[in-house]
């Protein structure tokens, strides 16, 4: 893949603010997602300034080497669950929040020293392009249901109506037509050209629809904007500051004990092991289309040293663990810009967004259809970036057609692995799959060249 911006080349700086939005739009929606899913008072603000500073420090450890944003974490749903069920008040499941992210990222901290003493070998020998290829092209399947799920949604009624596939459907189109015959500029800024079609397009149904009383076509949700100024304008009203999980965790450490940073240990750390296997996953993809491998320069350790560290200062603000961003990966692979500068800046505007309430609150009226005609662009380039790993692998050997279907089988089917209150996700299962087999089969005599 020929890019335009390749990761040192540095963007003229309106060029650089544009294309940092877009990577924004891209990672926003999953981002704030999360404190959505986990309630009790989550602020999706501060995931989103979480999410900024935990990406900063991951450029940092990374040495600005690694085109990636850091996002919040839906592996760790069901830790961020347990940490507030377990918690006898909901300050002190704050302090579980900031207490599970300081575990996770040990434990990559962990790791990450270990690699850096026997070095990244043994990862390119248990997960060879057999593996990983058919792995980060499920990573993109997996999502594909959220993405159609999207696309079929009224955010107004929360109905599925064949006027939100429209607007979804132009949404995708923009995208598409945009990064496939738009001029040198508009290349650049296919998924800001898609959203305005379709929120455009959104617009005008939900008028036509609101005037005729035809609910069908009432797509947007214009309900946060007007209840941001119900009480009038003043400068709290365009500015705050968000609601961080550290400021509400001290008021919660009187409440926690030994027995709950316990519960805390067994509901994160398992779970970073399962993420683990995902870092590399993410890293093998954006390494194949940047054409150098992260896992040797800066080096696997560093990644995830970036990676574990940017966790913990992500959740310290936000509450949710951070981890690299597949949409991110995506948004890299269709714009072609790789630019780390791009990163920083996208960084920079979510913690300054994260302070501006009108901002914050307009992007969230973006309708759930648009995001999901978006994604399905998004997230097959994730599907098909995997799939061209496959490309040069030898598939007259049975031995390898047998791990590539067993991945894709188990990770599209959704086969996933649950423990208690530990679940290991469709993608780590298909890989820990995928890498026995792989193994099972190694003896079989062929040409292995093909799978190095």
């Amino acid at each position: 893949m020929k890019l335009i911006y390749k990761v040192e080349d540095k963007p003229q700086f309106h060029q650089l603010v544009i294309f940092a939005f877009q990577q924004l739009l891209a990672i926003m929606a999953a981002t704030i997602a999360v404190p959505l899913i986990i309630k009790n008072g989550m602020n999706t603000a501060a995931a989103l300034f979480g999410a900024g500073v935990g990406t900063l420090v991951y450029v940092a450890f990374t040495r600005k080497k690694s085109p990636v944003f850091l996002g919040s974490s839906f592996a760790f749903i069901g830790s961020m669950s347990a940490a507030f069920a377990g918690a006898t008040t909901v300050a002190a499941g704050y302090v579980g929040l900031i207490i599970g992210a300081a575990f996770a990222g040990l434990v990559y901290v962990v790791i990450a020293l270990f690699i850096e003493r026997i070095g990244v070998d043994w990862v390119n020998r248990i997960m060879p392009p057999v593996v990983i290829g058919p792995t980060v092209a499920i990573i993109g399947l997996s999502l594909a249901a959220n993405a159609v799920g999207d696309l079929q949604t009224s955010s107004l009624t929360g109905a599925r109506t064949q006027f939100a596939v429209l607007v979804g459907i132009i949404a995708l189109i923009g995208v598409m037509l945009a990064s496939t015959y738009g001029k040198s500029y508009a290349k650049m800024i296919p998924f800001i050209i898609g959203i305005l079609a379709g929120y455009i397009v959104a617009a005008i149904l939900t008028f036509i629809g609101v005037q005729t009383g035809y609910e069908p076509m009432q797509i947007l949700n214009y309900q946060p904007i007007v209840d941001l100024f119900a009480n009038g304008v003043s400068f709290s009203t365009f500015f705050k500051i968000p609601d961080f999980t550290f400021v509400t965790a001290l008021e919660g450490i009187k409440d926690i004990d030994f027995g709950y940073i316990g519960t805390i240990a067994v509901a994160y750390i398992p779970v970073s092991f399962v993420v683990f296997a995902e870092h590399i996953a993410d890293h093998k993809n954006i390494s194949s289309i940047i054409e150098r491998d992260l896992l040797k320069d800066p080096g696997l350790d560093r990644t995830l040293l970036g990676d574990g560290v940017g966790s913990m200062v992500g959740a310290f603000f936000g509450g949710c663990p951070n981890t690299t961003y597949g949409e991110s990966v995506a948004c890299v692979a269709i714009t072609k810009n790789a630019s780390v500068l791009t990163i920083i800046g996208a960084a920079l505007e979510c913690i300054l967004i994260s302070f501006f309430t009108p901002f914050v609150t307009f992007i969230s009226t973006i309708p759930a259809c648009v995001m999901g005609g978006v994604c399905m662009a998004l997230y097959g380039f994730i599907a098909v970036s995997g799939l061209k790993m496959v490309q040069k692998i030898d598939l007259d050997h049975n031995k390898n057609l047998f791990v590539i279907s067993s991945i894709l089988i188990s990770g599209i089917g959704g086969l996933s692995l649950s423990f208690g209150k530990i679940t290991i996700t469709s993608v780590a299962c298909a890989l820990i799959l995928g890498i026995i087999v792989n193994k099972l089969l190694s003896k079989e005599p062929e040409n292995t060249e093909e799978n190095q």
